[in-house]
């Protein structure tokens, strides 16, 4: 029987008693949301304080003072977009580009396995007018940390992220390129910290506890190189590890890079609207059919792993791919509360399916044990089991 470590901090601080948001449908089993008396998220309050008091005009100044302070006029790159060719770097980029007369290099750190769709969209943001530089890892590596974030953190889509979040930065530094700028800021438009929610940028400092889950990837290595026999040293070299880790602070403060600058502290962050904008300018398409685990069709939908971090999401927080959705959406004025909690009722948790086989091949692993990983990431507070089947023990209402 599977036996998982405590390396993922996020899950030991869960509050055991479940509220969920009197407005919309997160609860607060979402790390650092944070709920007022009334029973509201802080998720719905920023969207509030950005409905009736953030002035977009000024912002919008105080985004034109920071290009023109990194803007330059010798044909060089003057800000770094990481880029997936998706819907919402899209707009960045090209908004960067088209509106504002910066000149981005785009950087793309490549999914675990990206789907056709993906690959598409990312090949026509290319050909609506930007340079890119992709990264793909050491493949035989990637697919062992893969297994290794699966079984230890709960989510294997995490190597993913190291290097969506380092690669880029480590090309600034290279490149001194000091300007990085993101799409939204998630710990306001998805609930978190609200210390950072209102906030032009991350700073590095902060990385760790709110990207990393708490652990740092030199950890992850040497947990994985002590108890796992499917990862030794022979796997790689330092060059291969290169990539997952950012920049040191003091080399980033060298290089005048301040952090992660985020489009959505500028410009009202709306993900519909960014997918309709990037259907028109970026040549971007959705699946033709809604994603598995939620009703929309057009967000993260480039790697076929994808679905599983989202499950995994489920299963240790008790909030999936269709509350993200839902949540936003009725925080935008698109849906009521009861339709979100109607969505979800219908397609909250659902099992990625169609990508299941890859996953297992991927991370060379039996059905048994992922199901075993899963299990032992099922927190009692959560789940309870109604016979052989297992059931959120407080699902929304």
């Amino acid at each position: 029987m599977f036996k998982r470590s405590n390396l993922e901090k996020q899950v030991l601080q869960l509050p055991q008693k479940v509220i969920w948001c009197k407005r919309c449908v997160a609860s607060n089993q979402r790390p650092r949301i944070i709920f007022n008396e009334e029973g509201i998220c802080s998720a719905c309050l920023n969207a509030d304080y950005k409905k009736n008091e953030v002035d977009w005009d000024a912002r919008e100044e105080e985004l034109i003072a920071l290009l023109d302070k990194y803007r330059r006029n010798d044909g060089y790159w003057d800000v770094i977009v990481p880029s997936s060719g998706g819907k919402d770097s899209g707009v960045v980029a090209h908004q960067l580009r088209y509106k504002y007369n910066m000149n981005p290099l785009t950087v793309t750190w490549a999914p675990l396995s990206y789907t056709n769709i993906g690959w598409d969209n990312l090949q026509e943001n290319i050909h609506s007018g930007f340079t890119n530089l992709l990264c793909t890892p050491n493949g035989k590596l990637q697919r062992k940390l893969a297994r290794l974030c699966f079984e230890e953190l709960g989510d294997a889509f995490h190597v993913f992220v190291l290097g969506q979040l380092s690669y880029p930065f480590r090309l600034a530094v290279k490149l001194d390129i000091p300007l990085v700028f993101y799409g939204e800021n998630g710990e306001a438009e998805y609930a978190g910290d609200p210390g950072f929610a209102d906030k032009p940028y991350k700073p590095v400092s902060e990385w760790v506890r709110q990207f990393f889950k708490g652990v740092t990837f030199q950890e992850l290595i040497e947990y994985g190189l002590k108890n796992k026999d499917y990862l030794n040293e022979n796997d790689y070299c330092d060059s291969d590890l290169f990539f997952y880790e950012p920049p040191t602070i003091e080399e980033m403060d060298q290089a005048k890079i301040y952090g992660k600058y985020f489009y959505s502290y500028f410009h009202k962050w709306t993900p519909q609207e960014n997918y309709y904008y990037c259907v028109e300018h970026t040549g971007f398409k959705p699946n033709p059919e809604r994603t598995e685990g939620t009703y929309s069709k057009y967000a993260s939908i480039d790697d076929k792993m994808d679905g599983f971090h989202y499950y995994m999401r489920y299963i240790k927080f008790g909030l999936g791919r269709c509350m993200e959705d839902a949540a936003h959406e009725i925080r935008d004025g698109h849906i009521t509360r009861d339709e979100g909690i109607a969505l979800m009722k219908r397609y909250e948790g659902e099992f990625p399916k169609k990508y299941f086989k890859n996953f297992l091949e991927y991370l060379d692993i039996s059905e048994n044990h992922f199901w075993e990983v899963v299990d032992s990431w099922r927190l009692p507070h959560l789940w309870g089991k109604n016979g052989s089947k297992w059931e959120l023990s407080h699902p929304v209402k």
